[in-house]
């Protein structure tokens, strides 16, 4: 998170300029360490606002006034107008990591379930997470069926090149693959399900039972028993219509409840442009496992910092308030739940010092 103060300075301050008493950097600021510090509404942060000693406050930005030089921290309706105003998109790229030079960049989406209404359906954030679990990016899109028409626009800001872009069936598109091939230089590899049935057909018909290159991986945890084989296969040449395809892959599941003793399978497809001399079955393996951990990132988000029970749901709150709650904060833990547990112990430095405020 070094240098995010000067990257939140490219935002445009949405208020007028007359009668401004704190700075966006500063509130924002103020906004993301209440949240690592563990608050999970308005009031909280700003309550975290009001604790938080002077030298912590010079650290945020907040500016001195009056003759007596005294700093007021910004209150709970000012962090809360601002990030309504401010613009969520740009917000969340500024907040996120660089993707550049990651080895795999996964997609997906989810809902914020607390933001649900009577009359209408609960917010469906578009997020794009690195394989170690730091955010890159978050963007709202109106509901899940259209989800697809914001896969660009959440990449666009960034670069990148060399990256193996995964994401779930949904989002198996030819314009997708093509856009992170030519515009992007990346690399993909997308699920494939009946939503592509002349695709789908066409990779089940394939001759795994003679393919030779495959992996076999066993492992328990979780309450579970799970072997995995992955299958490659060359496709180039074969007809299959789609843009950059190269290589097919066969993953099936056996998944053994160790408690119950229920036995489920599964067997999935995937598609690449990555060369045989690029990936090998166990990297193929790696990368799916990768896209189903942001499975993993979204359940820390719902149950550890509590975001499905959030009931922020007017305008632009539910991407604007989700957004703090993408920044770091394990340094140094193996969990989310483990940093949230050090918070208390040092409420006010330890956020600073995360975010790497001097």
């Amino acid at each position: 998170m070094s240098g995010v103060a000067e990257r939140l300075a490219i935002l445009r301050d949405p208020r007028d300029r007359r009668g401004r008493r704190h700075s966006l950097v500063s509130v924002l600021l103020t906004a993301c360490c209440a949240v690592l510090a563990g608050a999970r509404s308005y009031l909280a942060v700003g309550q975290w606002a009001r604790h938080a000693p002077l030298d912590a406050l010079a650290r945020l930005g907040v500016h001195a006034a009056g003759p007596l030089g005294v700093r007021r921290a910004p209150s709970s309706s000012t962090i809360r107008r601002l990030l309504i105003l401010v613009c969520p998109g740009g917000l969340a790229d500024l907040l996120g990591c660089d993707p550049a030079g990651a080895r795999h960049l996964a997609v997906d989406g989810k809902a914020a379930r607390g933001s649900r209404t009577d009359t209408g359906p609960a917010a469906h954030l578009l997020s794009a997470v690195l394989e170690d679990g730091r955010t890159v990016s978050r963007l709202r899109v109106p509901d899940k069926t259209i989800e697809v028409t914001g896969f660009t626009k959440l990449l666009a800001p960034f670069d990148p090149a060399g990256v193996v872009v995964t994401a779930d069936a949904l989002h198996t598109h030819r314009d997708h693959a093509r856009w992170l091939v030519e515009a992007k230089k990346a690399h993909y590899l997308l699920i494939v399900k009946r939503n592509q049935p002349t695709l789908h057909d066409a990779l089940r018909s394939l001759p795994w039972n003679e393919v030779t290159a495959r992996r076999y991986d066993r492992e328990a945890g979780h309450g579970r028993r799970e072997t995995r084989s992955v299958r490659t296969l060359t496709v180039t040449g074969l007809g299959l219509d789609f843009p950059y395809l190269t290589q097919a892959a066969k993953i099936h599941r056996h998944r053994t409840d160790l408690k119950t003793g229920k036995i489920t399978r599964e067997t999935v497809h995937a598609i690449t442009d990555l060369t045989a001399r690029a990936p090998s079955p166990q990297a193929i393996g790696q990368l799916a496992r990768a896209q189903w951990g942001i499975e993993a990132v979204h359940h820390v988000r719902d149950t550890t910092l509590g975001e499905d029970a959030s009931k922020t749901r007017t305008g632009q709150r539910p991407e604007s308030t989700a957004t703090p709650r993408s920044t770091p904060r394990t340094a140094g833990h193996h969990s989310t739940a483990a940093g949230l547990r050090e918070a208390p112990y040092l409420p006010i430095t330890r956020p600073l010092d995360l975010i790497g405020l001097l």
